[in-house]
């Protein structure tokens, strides 16, 4: 999970992505003030949230590791 407060450092979360792009075993999963899911597609990465809550449950889901209701 990467976090970005500034867009300074977006860029490399690009970089971070495209490291990582070839392992099925790494996610990478992003988020923070100036993120969008538009700019998480672009950049490849494995899912996108507004917010903390959010990344939890993206990160269980993707993962399956979702509890059951």
């Amino acid at each position: 999970m990467l976090s970005a407060l500034l867009t300074t450092t977006m860029s490399y979360m690009k970089v971070v992505a495209e490291h990582f792009a070839s392992n099925d075993n790494v996610k990478v999963f992003i988020g923070g003030a100036p993120i969008t899911q538009q700019y998480s597609d672009e950049i490849g990465a494995d899912g996108y949230s507004e917010d903390a809550h959010g990344a939890v449950v993206l990160v269980e889901s993707k993962l399956g590791l979702a509890k059951s209701a």
